[in-house]
């Protein structure tokens, strides 16, 4: 199972990573015009800090487990990224975009398996 979570872990942070980096360094209006018409219910920093909360969550995700420091901190993060894709959900379902809500509410819910097994009592 720790190989699952591993594959798991470094997925997710591959994905949460590269949103994260394309929001950090894209300005907002690119990224409207691009598809992603949620960021526009957004001011810049709003949306600059979103992307900074999925960098600094991959990295969670994988650096502290992988270096055995304060390894408490990989569930934390992928719990974190879970309730940033439970928001993603809601605001694409609440502008009426019901396939947009499906990569955050699957990203979502991999970022919660992380967390339940990663925060597990044999897990540490």
């Amino acid at each position: 199972m720790d190989v699952v979570l591993w594959v798991v872990a470094a997925l997710l942070a591959a994905a949460f990573a590269a949103a994260g980096a394309m929001k950090l360094a894209q300005p907002r209006a690119k990224l409207i015009e691009s598809g992603m018409g949620w960021a526009g219910d957004f001011g810049d920093g709003q949306v600059k800090l979103i992307g900074l909360v999925e960098v600094l969550g991959a990295i969670g995700l994988i650096l502290p487990a992988a270096l055995g420091i304060v390894p408490v901190l990989t569930p934390l993060a992928a719990a974190g990224l879970f309730v940033t894709m439970v928001v993603a959900v809601v605001v694409h379902l609440r502008r009426g975009e019901g396939g947009g809500a499906v990569p955050a509410l699957v990203l979502g819910l991999l970022s919660l398996f992380v967390a339940i097994m990663r925060f597990g009592p044999n897990s540490f």
